[in-house]
């Protein structure tokens, strides 16, 4: 399905360029009637807008205002209203935090452009480069083959954040390339020499925090030039709880699975009081003792995988077993919603695979078959076929599924499930993470290596 939507157009949205008559004479058949009140055009403008994304999908809606503001000059004049823009940013592209450009035209025209990036494989590759000194081995109680393998990647506007098996988690400066820090979790009493593992990275332009299997949560600021000490925001008891085997949030609730002791699958915090606010749950109990034998060896079978997701009013997470949606917002850990493996899945889900945005969730299963859910109501968006032997390793942004097999790395669109294109770049035959947001796509190779592909547009 192609959908007429040039990063030109959008830069033509405040009424330059050409379009079609007939369609000019249509909008302008509705301005016949008389002179709308700016408001009104305005709320019609935001409504043409969200249809045709929907619809079409997110780049079909530039040239749908294009077209609008083209009817006569007193609509022309809505195309220079920040609120307008502000809220078709933040509906279309999901935009929630402080505005990062000079307006919030500027964010939208920037956003479009991106996505038309992502659309045509127009990307600049780099890899970032760290050096692990001799006395890092001092962390660890060997020197063994695994403990440096790269077990999470997470990403912020200006930053990514590896980590690793050994504990250690790097940050990068994504603009330069340049390696910032490394932070180890504080010294304690260790149950297997895995227990220090990374097992969930939250990473922002302010703060970084990250979670080992231990259950210990730590947290550091981020400034210009790198970051401040690192302090344990939390404490793990491995022995009541299992091990975090996963970990999640935003900026409001930290949210960890664990597996190990039945009925505690689930804690969650509120991030700013540091408070427990639920522990609960059966989603892990049948991989209990894969829990246990994730602190002493690592083995490509992924117990589970949480995310939060519908705008952070909802939480879905994943075994290979089952998919459950439960409530964050009304009635914490109300479940939603569920699916079981044996009435969707014949083979089981892939765990590796699985990821979700903010309306919906990326699911393969064994048979190669992807599926793009909403997590509403778990309702099939679209299904394409994953390719590739071995361990398949899936993120989904806010258009285009991303998804390791084979030595490949490829690109689907979510809107309709039609394959794009693979990545150019190959990165060996296994990949130990991956990562992609609205920009950057991120993976790290089984040697260490971690690459970076940027769509960003220059504007």
């Amino acid at each position: 399905m192609s959908t007429p939507s040039s990063s030109e157009e959008v830069e033509r949205v405040d009424g330059g360029g050409s379009s079609s008559s007939r369609r000019r004479m249509r909008l302008s058949s509705i301005n016949s009637y008389g002179v709308w009140p700016e408001p009104f055009v305005e709320a019609f403008a935001y409504k043409v807008a969200i249809d045709a994304a929907l619809n079409l999908g997110r780049l079909a809606a530039a040239q749908a205002l294009f077209h609008i503001f083209r009817v006569c000059s007193t609509w022309r004049a809505i195309s220079r209203s920040e609120l307008l823009w502000q809220n078709l940013t933040q509906r279309i592209w999901n935009i929630n935090h402080l505005l990062l450009r000079h307006t919030w035209r500027d964010e939208y025209i920037y956003r479009h452009r991106t996505a038309a990036n992502f659309r045509r494989r127009r990307y600049a590759h780099t890899t970032l480069q760290y050096y692990i000194p001799p006395d890092d081995y001092d962390h660890n109680d060997n020197n063994s083959t695994g403990q440096h393998s790269c077990r999470r990647l997470s990403l912020s506007d200006h930053h990514l954040a590896a980590g690793f098996s050994d504990g250690a988690v790097r940050l990068f400066h994504l603009p330069s390339s340049r390696h910032l820090s490394t932070f180890y979790p504080q010294h304690r009493d260790r149950i297997g020499r895995f227990s220090r593992s990374v097992s969930g990275i939250i990473l922002s332009d302010v703060s970084l925090v990250f979670a080992t299997l231990d259950g210990d949560i730590h947290a550091t600021v981020i400034n210009g030039g790198g970051a401040g000490p690192l302090r344990r925001a939390h404490m793990g008891d491995v022995v009541n709880d299992g091990a975090l085997v996963d970990f999640t949030g935003n900026n409001r609730w930290w949210v960890g699975l664990y597996a190990g002791v039945p009925g505690r699958a689930f804690h969650i915090w509120n991030n700013e009081t540091g408070e427990l606010v639920f522990i609960g749950g059966t989603l892990t109990d049948p991989e209990a003792l894969m829990g246990w034998h994730s602190l002493t060896e690592i083995t490509d079978d992924v117990i589970g995988r949480v995310r939060i997701t519908n705008h952070g009013n909802a939480v879905i997470a994943c075994t290979s077993l089952r998919v459950i949606v439960f409530d964050l917002q009304n009635q914490v850990g109300l479940v939603l919603g569920e699916l079981q493996q044996q009435i969707v899945w014949s083979r089981g889900i892939i765990v590796s695979s699985f990821d979700s945005n903010a309306d919906s969730a990326l699911i393969a299963d064994g048979r190669g078959t992807a599926t793009l859910r909403r997590v509403a109501d778990l309702t099939e968006i679209c299904r394409f076929t994953v390719r590739g032997g071995g361990l398949l390793l899936g993120c989904v942004n806010g258009g285009y599924g991303v998804v390791f097999g084979g030595g490949v790395i490829r690109v689907w669109e979510i809107e309709s499930g039609g394959y794009m294109y693979s990545f150019r770049e190959r990165i060996g035959e296994f990949c130990d993470a991956l990562v992609v947001d609205e920009r950057y796509v991120a993976a790290c190779s089984s040697s260490g290596v971690v690459h970076v592909w940027d769509f960003g547009a220059q504007i």
